[in-house]
């Protein structure tokens, strides 16, 4: 972490901001072209002052988050999750149903403990169809389960690291605050808005796409009538 701090006082390192900003302009150009491609990201913090921040800014830009628990086997294992993930839809259409009532009172409490479980450890990837191509990590120290299995399946990682961790283990470090609501917010935010540009680019380049197909596939005109009684003119005879 040498390079990026700027000094120490009182014990406390202090990170250089131009090396913050760095990052950050970093990371924003690769999730623009990662969501331009119509790849996912996955956003991984389960710090509590951040929770709720992580998950409000993956859920704005439409991509997949982990702020609860970081499931071992999600990214290596990933079919198993997929299996988790069809058992929670398969309760959530169970519990509304009359099929629920004619389970026992002890088999119903059961069934409603699983659903609140799952929920809160699987709701947020609910929308992983495929594995990600990119993961936006809150402190790889605290996550190193998830950086470790995205360094396993070759998955780029952006993260926000302070003075207590290793940027070597990330492709894309943010050095700042990870211990900061506001700091946490900040970022998650810019990173948002990012994907949501990206996106954007790839529905206008669609929208235009499609606009020059139709015009290309346009009926010919038909050729103008003849207006009331007017007869065609007759050909000149040939001179000889």
């Amino acid at each position: 972490m040498r390079p990026y701090i700027f000094g120490r006082k009182n014990l406390i390192h202090i990170i250089d901001v131009r090396e913050t900003i760095r990052g950050l302009l970093r990371g924003k150009k690769y999730l623009k072209q990662v969501a331009a491609t119509g790849s996912l990201v996955l956003f991984v913090g389960t710090k509590r002052q951040g929770q709720e921040a992580i998950a409000r800014e993956a859920n704005r830009c439409g991509m997949p988050y982990v702020s609860e628990r970081w499931l071992g086997g999600t990214l290596t294992n990933f079919r198993t999750i997929r299996n988790r993930l069809a058992r929670l839809e398969e309760l959530e259409e169970l519990l509304p149903s009359d099929a629920f009532h004619n389970y026992s009172k002890k088999m119903q409490s059961s069934l409603r403990r699983e659903h609140r479980k799952m929920l809160r450890n699987l709701g947020g990837i609910r929308t992983l169809s495929r594995l990600p191509e990119c993961l936006i990590v809150f402190d790889p120290k605290k996550e190193k389960n998830a950086i470790n299995e995205a360094r396993k399946m070759g998955i780029t990682t952006v993260a926000l690291i302070d003075t207590d961790c290793d940027p070597d283990v990330v492709d894309l470090p943010i050095p700042g605050n990870d211990d900061s609501i506001r700091s946490i917010e900040l970022v998650a935010s810019r990173l948002a808005d990012a994907i949501l540009e990206g996106k954007a680019d790839v529905a206008e380049k669609k929208q235009s796409k499609d606009e020059g197909a139709s015009s290309d596939t346009k009926p010919a005109k038909p050729a103008p009538k003849a207006r009331g009684n007017v007869t065609p003119p007759s050909p000149k005879p040939a001179t000889t």
